[in-house]
């Protein structure tokens, strides 16, 4: 943890431009907690990139839901100010990964850029989970959603108007099987997440060999009837961006977390949980 301190009071009086992105925040210092029409003083600025950087740290480390308090403390600020200048944890997630986010749709457009379809579908799943193995906050930011959050929503909807390009080629090409939905993919990257979680400490390595069983049964030469019937989406996923749908089963809890600062008065302690208690949708427990 940082040694630096960085009194609440230093930007207890500043304010925030109009326009927000993620975290509530654009490129020129705005951010959620502060008045429109202003920018940040220097100071709250500093006391605002301090903050990105230690959630970055920590929830990489430990997971979304960590104390506030520990995030503001590894940043050496008070927890007033991570509350003035991130009213919300939903806020404070969401400025953390949006680099991250952009990342994520920049890797559609490299697999895009592959002469191979299929190759590029395979780096796609690849990179993508690699993603969520070296971050264990952002294995979860992929299956949840910021609806006020508009910058951090258009990188999504970027990253999936690409994906369902790719999987269009890789049909095309004869690689994918005909039955494989874009759908699938928020189904594989919240089995992932379990995989991920439930082997850390033990065979930190384990999703790749899960990823490459993945991508071995997505393949066209793979179509065997399963033992069971599948059925296919349900209706009301058709012709819908999967991961929206898939994300509200995930419930308010699953974005603020217990005791988030949407719950919780400032200053106030709040609540741990555990991994293990990260919400699926109904029906669909974790691997």
């Amino acid at each position: 943890m940082t040694a630096s301190t960085d009194p609440a009071s230093a930007d207890a009086g500043s304010t925030g431009a109009g326009s927000t992105g993620a975290g509530g925040a654009d490129a020129g210092g705005a951010d959620a907690g502060g008045t429109p029409g202003r920018p940040l003083r220097a100071d709250a600025e500093r006391n605002r990139q301090r903050l990105i950087t230690a959630a970055r740290e920590v929830f990489a480390e430990r997971g979304l839901h960590v104390p506030v308090e520990d995030i503001a403390r590894h940043a050496g600020v008070g927890v007033a100010t991570l509350y003035r200048r991130f009213p919300t944890r939903a806020h404070l997630i969401a400025g953390a990964f949006e680099a991250k986010m952009c990342a994520y749709a920049d890797a559609v457009a490299q697999a895009l850029a592959e002469a191979d379809p299929w190759a590029g579908f395979c780096g796609y799943i690849e990179r993508v989970c690699a993603m969520q193995a070296e971050d264990r906050g952002f294995a979860n930011v992929l299956i949840m959603t910021f609806p006020l959050d508009k910058r951090f929503e258009a990188e999504r909807a970027r990253a999936f108007r690409g994906f369902a390009e790719l999987v269009g080629r890789a049909k095309a090409a004869g690689k994918l099987r005909e039955d494989f939905a874009t759908e699938d993919l928020p189904l594989l990257l919240m089995a992932n997440a379990g995989v991920i979680a439930g082997t850390a400490g033990a065979a930190p390595g384990a999703w790749r060999r899960f990823a490459a069983y993945m991508i071995q049964a997505f393949s066209a030469g793979h179509t065997a009837p399963p033992h069971r019937h599948v059925p296919g989406p349900a209706a009301p996923l058709r012709g819908r961006d999967p991961g929206r749908t898939v994300r509200r089963g995930l419930g308010r809890q699953q974005l603020l977390g217990a005791g988030s600062p949407a719950n919780r008065e400032p200053g106030s302690r709040v609540a741990a949980r555990s991994e293990s208690s990260t919400a699926y949708p109904s029906g669909m427990p974790p691997l």
